[in-house]
This record gives C-alpha cells, sequence and structure tokens, in this order.
C-alpha cells in the first residue's frame, strides 16, 4: 500500500472530492457529518462574549470584595481658613495627647500624625491648610503626647496621665484623647474575652464592662481637670467602625463577632453622654467621618458609601488610621475646636 505524504493530502483530497472524502470517512472508521467542518461565526462571538463576560466577573467581583484603594490629596472636612487667621489667645497653652495608638500616630510617618499636623503643617502641606495649626494661633504653645500604642482605657488614668505633673494656674489646657478602641477589639479573638480585652463577647457579658468603661472614662475626665486649674478644654474621639457599620470583620480576617457593632455603639454612647455632662468635653465624631471608608469603600450599593472619595482610610493593620485617615482626624479637632473658639480665648 502507497503512503501518501504529509505534505501531499491536500493535493489528495482535491482529488477525492466530496463523495470521496465521506468514503474516506467511511473508510478511516467512523460516519461523516458535514455539519461539523461549518461552525457557525455567531457561536464562536457569543463563546467569546460570553467568555469575556467571566473574565469581567470575576475581576468585579476581585475589586469589590478585595480592593482597598487608599487614595491620594486631601481627606475630610474643609476648614475654614478665617477662624485661623488670627491668634485665638495670648495665653500659656500646653497640648496634650491621650489614649492609644491613634493619638501616638501609629502608622504615620513622623510629622503626619493627627496630633503633629494639630502642632504644626508638615513641609508638603496641602495648599489650603498652610498655617492652619495651633502654633499659628497659639503663640505661647508648649505640647506633650503621652499617649501608648495599644493602651486601654484603664491605663490612660493608670499610666499616662500620672506621668504628667499638675500645672500652674496661668496655663491654659487642650487635651485631645482617643480611648476604648482597644477595649473592643483586644485580643483579636484569640482569648476568651474579658474587660478591656472585649473581642467576641456577647451583649450579656459586655453590659457590666461597657458601666465599668463609662465610670473610667469619668474618673479620667475629672483627673485631667485637676491637672489644669488654670482650666482646660478636652476633645475626645468616639470609635471609628473598619466595618463600616456592617460588623463583618471576619472579611478583614478576624473571627467572627455578632454582637460587635452593638458593643461598638455601646461605647460611642458613653463618650457621647460623658461630652453631654461636661461643658469642657467635645466629641469629635471619628465614627460617622469614617462610615464608607473602611474595608466596603469600593462597594458603591453600601448606605455609607463615599462617591466622592471612595478610599480606604485605615491603615494595613485595620485598627489604626493611614495617613489620609490622620489628616480627617487633624481637620475633624481643628473644625470643633474653631466651634469652642470663644472659650478658648
Amino acid at each position: 500500500m502507497e503512503i501518501v505524504e504529509l505534505t501531499h493530502i491536500p493535493n489528495a483530497l482535491s482529488l477525492f472530492g466530496l463523495d470521496g472524502l465521506k468514503s474516506l470517512a467511511l473508510i478511516v472508521g467512523g460516519s461523516f457529518n458535514c455539519k461539523t467542518m461549518n461552525v457557525k461565526p455567531k457561536r464562536i462571538i457569543l463563546i467569546v462574549l460570553f467568555g469575556l463576560a467571566l473574565i469581567a466577573g470575576a475581576a468585579a467581583f476581585l475589586f469589590f470584595r478585595f480592593a482597598r484603594p487608599i487614595g491620594s490629596g486631601p481627606a475630610g472636612p474643609a476648614i475654614a481658613r478665617e477662624s485661623f487667621s488670627q491668634p485665638w489667645s495670648s495665653r500659656q497653652i500646653m497640648l496634650v495627647g491621650l489614649g492609644d495608638s491613634v493619638t501616638a500616630g501609629f502608622g504615620a510617618r513622623k510629622g503626619y500624625s493627627y496630633f503633629d499636623r494639630l502642632v504644626k503643617n508638615p513641609a508638603d502641606e496641602f495648599p489650603e491648610l498652610n498655617s492652619i495649626c495651633l502654633s499659628a494661633i497659639f503663640p505661647k504653645l508648649s505640647f506633650t503626647n503621652l499617649s501608648v500604642s495599644g493602651s486601654t482605657s484603664a491605663e490612660v488614668a493608670a499610666r499616662q496621665l500620672n506621668l504628667f505633673p499638675t500645672n500652674d494656674a496661668s496655663v491654659f489646657g487642650i487635651v485631645v484623647m482617643t480611648t476604648g478602641g482597644n477595649d473592643l477589639i483586644h485580643n483579636y479573638g484569640r482569648t476568651p474575652p474579658r474587660e478591656e480585652a472585649m473581642y467576641g463577647a456577647t451583649w450579656e457579658q459586655a453590659q457590666p464592662w461597657v458601666d465599668n468603661y463609662g465610670s473610667r472614662l469619668e474618673e479620667t475626665i475629672s483627673q485631667i481637670k485637676s491637672h489644669f486649674p488654670g482650666g482646660c478644654e478636652i476633645f475626645v474621639a468616639n470609635i471609628f467602625d473598619p466595618t463600616d457599620g456592617i460588623g463583618d470583620a471576619e472579611r478583614a480576617g478576624l473571627p467572627a463577632w455578632n454582637e460587635a457593632t452593638k458593643i461598638l455603639d455601646a461605647y460611642n454612647d458613653v463618650i457621647q453622654r460623658c461630652a453631654t455632662l461636661h461643658p469642657e468635653v467635645h466629641l469629635i465624631d471619628m465614627h460617622n467621618a469614617f462610615l464608607g471608608h473602611g474595608i466596603h469603600c469600593t462597594q458603591f450599593w453600601r448606605e455609607h458609601y463615599d462617591r466622592h472619595d471612595p478610599h480606604y482610610w485605615f491603615f494595613d493593620n485595620l485598627e489604626d488610621p493611614n495617613e489620609r485617615g490622620y489628616d480627617v482626624i487633624r481637620r475633624l479637632f481643628l473644625v470643633e475646636m474653631a466651634k469652642t473658639q470663644s472659650r478658648l480665648k
């Protein structure tokens, strides 16, 4: 039997013709269906479009579930320059930072935490905020930051204020504080929940701990005032929620905590009541400002989605701000301080 070389197959087939092809197919051992030789272009297009849709759907799923773009540029509320155009007071002013890693500036470069930016503007400050800082309005400003990363609410009074001497009556105090967040997030579900390490607690467990937090906060406020016989104003930030009010911390790699949002709200209610009870205590609403800028920041269907700035304001560790977040907090404090300008004079 003669073997036809591969290079001659096209010519051989042309000799067979269509009937010859059918006969050849039968000889080789199968029935021949000429329809299979004719794949319709429309079907190819549909297959390609379906594949593209699958790829686009997978990309969208990954983006909306995992992407946390930080963005760039200024973040947070605008500040009226006229409020900071001239000195507020000629008194000796002492700025004191108390609390946890948010006030300590964890995750920010030196000079870019909210406390540092309250004191003075960084070299590359946004033009609209140049000269808007406490150094510009208080010629006799001194400052100290006693906050410690990882500290709980009990440690503010027990360890931080004990390091701070009582001031002369000629000194007026401005105190900025963030406290309570570590009471909630510690110990990240690695240990059974307990007071000041409440992660995973039920509401029944947490209720007496929330009440005790209120007592500790009142004691802290009392101690602060005792250190400033010449008077002081105290600005206390409430606690933000990196889950944007949804309470699904498991999406960020932490264990599920069903009653996290309820207990967080109870802590924030304590801070709100404290600010209401004391005229010298002012609430910085960090919680509401950060909604829409946590782990769901890209999800446009969420209640708190911010279409003007759909970006992530938290650091890699989830519990602290990134530098844009610190810019926001600095602005929140300055806005509230401007409201109390007459008291600070």
